[in-house]
């Protein structure tokens, strides 16, 4: 086991300790953590909406255990020795989106949503406290979890999402190349929640509120209903909290008659449940429908 490294990750696993370099809020409820240090050396980004996963160490910690890499490349055998960790000690585990990559500096950022209440979880905590110096584990981007987004391959693109799709989806509009079309409905808290995007594509952004819904900003998954979509050919990105995006879903495909192929859905989290309860029978559902869309 190794509880801390500042040598480059194993050219044959991505799996890293990366160092807290700076901490800046966004706005009331999204914080954007900068990680840096030499196991960054040779990271490389290939797109946008690339995926890492984070441990976060348990009370007591000041790094978290994992295994070493290893070098055959297995990632099942890394994860069967992470499994093995007693449960007292092994780190959290989440899923988050890499929103920059700084070559020049050797640097990556990453967004964290400051959940409240039920939703305030040990990635929550650990952001809500974060300063330079703290460290994370990190495995990724990988190819064993990628999912490259089709840019330019539709007339238009439909990205829908809330807060904790933010991060993917702003780098999915930053990405789109000149004349590219692109229309996100992105539902947030408040105004203060709200981001801008620089983006070459032509961009239609609709912000909705949870905490005052304004007359023509319903819900996420009522304002993607009651849309007029524009003409021609759509690739859909959807994510956020999991019954939303299966219902978003649904509507596409069984009401706007889009083509499977053509929606891409990631259900970030589970209302009343984090990553660390088992998976529901609709989880699975989800998982089996997206095992029947693959090519």
């Amino acid at each position: 086991m190794t509880r801390h490294t500042d040598t480059p990750a194993a050219a044959s696993l991505p799996v890293r300790v990366v160092e807290v370099s700076a901490v800046r809020r966004l706005s009331p409820h999204m914080v954007r953590v900068t990680f840096g240090g030499r196991a960054l050396a040779g990271f490389t980004y290939d797109g946008p909406d690339q995926q890492v996963k984070l441990y976060f160490p348990r009370p007591g910690q000041t790094a978290p255990v994992l295994p070493e890499p290893g070098t055959d490349g297995d990632p099942m055998r890394w994860y069967g020795a992470f499994q093995a960790i007693p449960e007292d000690e092994r780190p959290w585990m989440r899923s988050y989106t890499v929103r920059a990559h700084d070559p020049a500096s050797g640097t990556i950022d990453i967004d964290f949503v400051l959940h409240e209440g039920e939703g305030d979880g040990p990635a929550t905590r650990w952001a809500r406290s974060a300063r330079s110096g703290d460290v994370l584990g990190m495995f990724g981007p990988s190819a064993y979890f990628a999912e490259p987004v089709p840019l330019g391959t539709a007339d238009w693109m439909l990205l829908a999402g809330d807060e904790s799709a933010l991060p993917a989806i702003g780098t999915i509009v930053e990405a789109l190349p000149a004349g590219a079309r692109a229309v996100v409905y992105v539902e947030v808290w408040d105004g203060a929640e709200e981001q801008r995007f620089e983006s070459a594509g032509e961009l239609t952004v609709h912000w909705l509120h949870r905490a005052a819904p304004a007359a023509g900003a319903p819900p996420l998954v009522d304002a993607v209903r009651a849309a007029v979509f524009p003409p021609g050919s759509v690739f859909a990105w959807l994510g956020g909290e999991a019954g939303a995006v299966r219902a978003l879903r649904r509507h596409l495909v069984g009401e706007r008659g889009l083509d499977r192929r053509s929606v891409h859905f990631t259900g970030y989290w589970r209302r009343s449940l984090t990553q660390d309860d088992a998976p529901t029978e609709t989880d699975l559902a989800e998982a089996r429908e997206r095992l029947a869309d693959s090519p």
